[in-house]
């Protein structure tokens, strides 16, 4: 069993930045990792994912360059830096892990959830 808890949340104005982190605990041993969110009525859409070496990464569109995905193993912690934010990226932010060594987009792929926590960006 993973456990994933984030933190980081909160609110920020447009333009502003936020760390995200991730938790994890239980069997941590090679999970590929990844940040989605989620906004009231709209499907769960991938923000990035990460190797278990950390070595390679992949980012969904909506990052554009702005969402920085990072690791730290010995910490057992997941990162999402956020620079540039726009009322749009206005959503809970969920951690997730998987038991395969592909970086996947589609939600579905993933083993474990944490709870979220919120990002709102004012205008």
């Amino acid at each position: 069993q993973v456990q994933l808890a984030e933190s980081g949340g909160g609110l920020v104005q447009s333009g502003g930045s936020l760390r995200l982190s991730c938790a994890v605990s239980g069997r941590t041993s090679l999970l590929t990792m990844g940040w989605f969110r989620q906004s009231p009525g709209e499907e769960r859409e991938f923000v990035a994912g990460i190797s278990w070496s950390g070595d390679v990464s992949n980012y969904g569109s909506l990052a554009e360059g702005r969402f920085t995905i990072s690791r730290d193993n010995n910490r057992k912690m997941m990162y999402l830096q956020m620079v540039s934010l726009r009322p749009e990226d206005t959503a809970v932010y969920y951690c997730a892990c998987s038991r395969s060594s592909a970086i996947s987009s589609d939600h579905h792929d993933y083993d474990y959830w944490g709870q979220g926590t919120q990002v709102t960006v004012s205008s």
